[in-house]
C-alpha cells in the first residue's frame, strides 16, 4: 500500500504523455523529418529542467528521501561511446516510434504490439548487464 503514490505518479505520467501527443508516432516521424518544433520542445524542456534540477540539489545538498546525501558520480567523456550509443537509441527510437518512457504508456493505452518492444528493451539492458565489464567504456 505504501507504493500507491508511484503507480499514481505512473499513471499521471501516462496520462500527460498522452495528452501531450508525446506517444503519437506522427509526432515522432514529425520530429525526425524537422517539420514540427513538438517534440524538440518538449525533450528539450526536459534537458533544461533536468540540468536545473542537478544544479539546484547540488547547490543545497538536498538529501534523499532516507536523508543520505545525493551525489553525481562524473563520467569520462568519450565522443565514440556517445555517438554509437546515441545511433542505437536513435535507431531504435525511430524503428519502435517510441522511446523508453512512452513505450509502457502505448501499452498502456492498447497498443499490445508494443509488449514486444518493452520485452526487446528489458532484454537489451539485461545483456548489457551482462557484457558491460567486456566492453571499452
Amino acid at each position: 500500500m505504501n507504493k500507491i503514490k508511484y503507480y499514481l505518479a505512473g499513471l499521471m505520467f501516462g496520462v500527460i504523455m498522452t495528452k501531450a501527443e508525446v506517444i503519437s508516432w506522427y509526432r515522432i516521424y514529425e520530429m525526425f523529418k524537422f517539420q514540427s518544433f513538438h517534440m524538440f520542445g518538449i525533450i528539450g524542456s526536459a534537458v533544461v529542467l533536468g540540468g536545473l534540477m542537478v544544479f539546484w540539489i547540488k547547490k543545497t545538498g538536498f538529501k534523499s528521501k532516507d536523508g543520505m546525501p545525493i551525489h553525481f558520480m562524473p563520467k569520462k567523456m568519450s565522443v565514440p561511446r556517445y555517438l554509437i550509443g546515441g545511433i542505437i537509441f536513435g535507431l531504435g527510437w525511430a524503428m519502435t516510434g517510441a522511446c523508453p518512457g512512452p513505450m509502457f504508456t502505448l501499452v498502456g493505452n492498447g497498443f499490445v504490439a508494443m509488449l514486444v518492444v518493452v520485452f526487446s528493451a528489458v532484454l537489451g539492458t539485461f545483456v548489457y548487464g551482462i557484457v558491460k565489464d567486456r566492453l571499452p567504456h
